[in-house]
């Protein structure tokens, strides 16, 4: 069975609902399918939260009406018998004025997590009546009946493949089972989400619940590029990437994918493939633990880069130093990205500043500490095992116009990273495109 996640894009309108029922449905096989909200759902979520936190229950219902309003029009649009045109209206009605209830009383992150979560509840809703109205044996199931965290807030990986396998026996003989992605339960039961990768975690923990055969990633690109189209010209889809090569292209701003959501998939030996919802047959990426020798892959970069360098003679053979600047960073919760070292310096970059003061007051006691801002890491990915000579010399030739603050090299078999300002990151990305890709 494969398992298949349509991102907010893919649902974004009836006509789109309507080609990923097709797209589902074509090969005839039993399915998973895993759908996220409708694009633009979730940020209206999130406002009506915003107005409620703020005790103004007006601006939340205006928000709620407009909502409201605008899936009964897509109901109007999608089906076409007014047997499920009135089934589907009821039920958008059910949980609009679910919304309109935490209007009426105390507001918490506890509710806000409830009230985010009905936009999957809507989605998959509507997808599985359509294919019900088509003549499609297809079934929903509630994400909240298996999807849960522990108490660390990771995924219960034993209570998933537990729960579900109990739920997919029950349900047996189905063409096309439908959940939503992103929710889920925490340890305490109550309502959460997996936050980092979400529908995209969810497919690829469902995955390695099942023991699918594939897992298919759907959005509006052609699977992982090999530099940002965004910024660079004549860009191509990378067709095969290492689950290495993926979460460190994923993680240094390759946006298409979360560095955490193919991990479940990547312990299980199960591909992953990147397919585009506009694009059915183009051949998309495909992540798996096959690694290809002696080629680079791709180029990623990640903004909002933060530098913090410590300079102290105090460094100079001293043991705990180290220990001491980094349980600064572990006290305040911030996470580094990249560090480099010399005898009596330090340098690191972070990318979130909300602690950024404190740190560098508590780093003062043990150096001079000086901080540059604007900066963006560049990454450069594939197989850089150091015994591939001149590969790192490929890199930095590239880069030989561009001011480079720091550079990483060795902490990993597959990148090689730069410290530049995000002024030059333009002229960077391009001019690794020419030397490395074209």
């Amino acid at each position: 069975m494969k398992v298949m996640k349509f991102g907010g894009t893919s649902v974004g309108s009836p006509e789109r609902m309507k080609g990923v029922a097709s797209l589902v449905t074509k090969s005839g096989e039993p399915t998973f399918i895993v759908l996220s909200a409708m694009s633009g759902t979730t940020n209206s979520l999130i406002e009506i939260s915003d107005y409620l936190y703020r005790k103004n229950p007006e601006g939340a219902n205006e928000v709620i009406n407009n909502l409201e309003q605008k899936y009964f029009g897509h109901i109007d649009e999608l089906y076409s018998t007014d047997e499920y045109k009135q089934k589907t209206r009821l039920f958008v009605t059910e949980i609009f004025d679910y919304l309109r209830s935490f209007t009426k009383g105390l507001f918490t992150s506890f509710e806000e997590k409830n009230i985010v979560a009905q936009g999957e509840v809507l989605s998959t809703n509507m997808v599985v009546n359509y294919l019900q109205e088509q003549g499609v044996k297809a079934t929903l199931l509630s994400a909240l009946d298996f999807m849960r965290t522990d108490k660390n807030a990771e995924p219960d990986l034993p209570y998933i493949k537990e729960k579900l396998s109990a739920i997919m026996k029950v349900h047996e003989g189905y063409q096309i089972y439908i959940t939503q992605g992103f929710i889920c339960r925490n340890a305490y039961g109550e309502v959460d989400n997996l936050q980092r990768g979400g529908s995209d975690y969810t497919a690829s923990l469902i995955g390695a619940a099942i023991n699918a055969e594939e897992i298919q990633i759907w959005t509006d690109i052609d699977g992982m590029h090999n530099n940002d189209p965004r910024v660079v010209d004549k860009t191509e889809a990378v067709r095969q990437l290492n689950f290495e090569e993926a979460s460190e292209l994923a993680y240094f701003g390759a946006k298409i994918l979360h560095p955490t959501c193919v991990q479940p998939a990547k312990y299980s030996g199960i591909p992953v493939r990147l397919k585009n919802t506009m694009e059915p047959d183009a051949e998309g990426t495909i992540i798996n633990n096959t690694l290809v020798r002696s080629k680079i892959k791709a180029v990623a970069a990640k903004d909002n880069i933060t530098a913090i360098k410590i300079k102290s003679s105090r460094m100079l053979g001293a043991s705990g130093f180290l220990r001491k600047v980094f349980e600064i960073f572990e006290s305040y919760q911030t996470s580094i990205d990249m560090i480099t070292t010399s005898e009596v310096g330090l340098s690191m970059t972070i990318e979130n500043c909300s602690h950024l003061s404190e740190i560098v007051d508590e780093l003062k006691k043990y150096g001079t500490v000086s901080v540059d801002s604007d900066m963006c890491i560049v990454c450069v990915v594939g197989d850089l095992d150091w015994s591939n000579v001149g590969f790192e010399t490929l890199a930095t030739d590239a880069m030989k116009d561009i001011p480079v603050r720091m550079i990483s090299y060795g902490g990993s078999n597959y990148n090689i990273s730069f410290l530049i300002k995000e002024a030059d990151k333009k002229r960077a990305l391009q001019s690794l495109s020419n030397v490395l890709f074209n």
